[in-house]
């Protein structure tokens, strides 16, 4: 056991002390944060203004009806020949001409411009004018403007889940999900990259001729599970340093935009409807909407189970995995050469990743059950089934039998690796691995 300690000491102090490791393990929450953190601060921000000249045919318009904080409307007196003609001025971002039947005709309005527009400038321009139209018709059809905004009415649904002790709970389907599908993309990079590692370190040691060393000091089964278990200490480190800087840097993201006086200054700056529009955007921002879901979420959670089923699953869906790479590496002699044997390994894992899109939907449909009980399918897909409700005997039937996967293969990879840890030039075969299983040493 102390010889099995050394090797997880010296595998886990390897890979923190190296520049990668923190790099990734800063990087990562940065990019996290600023996925949700940008769009706020674009929203909020003081861009250019573009100005627009307008040749109004249809005599409806003024400055009144066409105001935006980044457009400046000025009202000119050109037929479309002269704007042909005398072309687009260097100030002005395009000319917007309005047909004098408007109202009638729903192609009547034209940009002029030198290059072509954004698509996000023509559609801000088509709404301004369109709200426009929609108000003049009304009028015409004598139906009150105020009348008709009312009956646009938007239902918002709350969701509520009641226990067999008759307890209410809020609950968000969107938020689960979103939770489920984090938690489960987290464990398929785990497997997939950390195996993979473990895969590298072995044929990186065996190449070099230092696996000869350890081997002199050290069983090979030692060698395999303190390698193994080294790199998932690195695993979990990292995850741990993800959290607590995704949270510190969500943190200071959220007060510098909440507080950020130029943000602020920009804000009352604008007209007032204008205001309540960039406040309700804030507020109503995809990414601030996804942050209150997931903290809904884990409000109305049972996160102690979550935690321990997803630290559960880290930990024997990489061992199982990560037993396969280490056999897999102990079999050959450079990356390339493991190529194919990694690509059956690589399926299972790639399948569980797609079966979980499936879970996700319908999370107690049989195939989701098969999925989450399967030991190679297990981890992902029980993990993304956890925050939506499983029965206790379904978690504790697919925790046992992932433990018995793992030491059923555990048993046949050390098996190989014994083997193929100490065979040099000669390329494994299927039927080699199969010999070597059976080989008394």
């Amino acid at each position: 056991m102390n010889k099995i300690l050394l090797i997880i000491q010296r595998e886990y102090l390897t890979r923190i002390q190296k520049k990668s490791f923190w790099i990734s393990s800063i990087l990562t929450p940065l990019i996290f944060t600023a996925i949700y953190a940008i769009p706020i601060w674009l929203a909020t921000r003081d861009k250019e203004v573009k100005k627009i000249e307008v040749v109004d045919q249809s005599g409806l318009f003024n400055q009144e009806n066409l105001k935006d904080r980044e457009l400046e409307f000025v009202f000119v007196n050109k037929s479309q020949n002269q704007i042909q003609k005398a072309g687009i001025p260097e100030d002005v971002s395009a000319i917007m001409w309005i047909s004098k039947d408007i109202l009638q005709n729903n192609t009547g309005l034209q940009f002029y411009s030198q290059k072509p527009m954004s698509l996000i400038l023509q559609e801000n321009l088509e709404d301004l004018v369109q709200s426009k139209v929609r108000q003049e018709l009304l009028s015409k059809a004598g139906i009150n403007k105020t009348i008709y905004e009312n009956t646009q009415v938007k239902i918002k649904s709350k969701s509520v889940v009641i226990s067999e002790e008759g307890a209410e709970k809020d609950s968000s389907s969107g938020g689960i999900m979103i939770l489920s599908g984090i938690l489960g993309f987290i464990l398929y990079l785990t497997v997939l990259i950390y195996g993979s590692q473990v895969m590298n370190g072995v044929i990186e040691e065996k190449s070099s001729r230092i696996i000869e060393v350890l081997i002199s000091s050290v069983k090979p089964f030692q060698l395999m599970m303190g390698k193994i278990l080294g790199l998932g200490l690195v695993g979990i480190t990292q995850f741990l340093l993800w959290a607590v800087l995704t949270f510190s840097f969500s943190q200071i993201a959220t007060q510098i935009n909440g507080t950020n006086p130029k943000t602020q200054a920009v804000i009352q700056s604008m007209p007032k409807e204008k205001q309540q529009i960039v406040q309700n955007e804030m507020a109503n921002s995809d990414s601030l909407d996804v942050m209150k879901v997931v903290d809904n979420v884990l409000n109305n959670t049972n996160i102690p189970l979550v935690l321990f089923s997803f630290l559960f699953y880290y930990l024997f869906g990489y061992l199982l995995y990560s037993s396969i790479f280490a056999a897999i590496g102990s079999a050959v002699e450079s990356p390339a050469e493991a190529q194919q044997f990694t690509m059956v390994v690589t399926i299972p894992i790639i399948i569980s990743f797609f079966l979980a899109q499936i879970t996700l939907q319908e999370p107690d449909s049989t195939l989701a059950f098969w999925a989450s009980i399967f030991p190679l399918t297990s981890p992902v897909n029980m993990i993304v089934r956890i925050p939506f409700g499983v029965p206790v005997w379904e978690l504790i039937l697919s925790m046992a039998l992932l433990i018995i996967g793992f030491l059923g293969i555990s048993w046949i990879s050390a098996r190989i690796y014994r083997v193929g840890i100490l065979m040099y030039g000669k390329k494994a075969s299927w039927k080699e691995l199969r010999k070597w299983m059976f080989y008394k040493i």
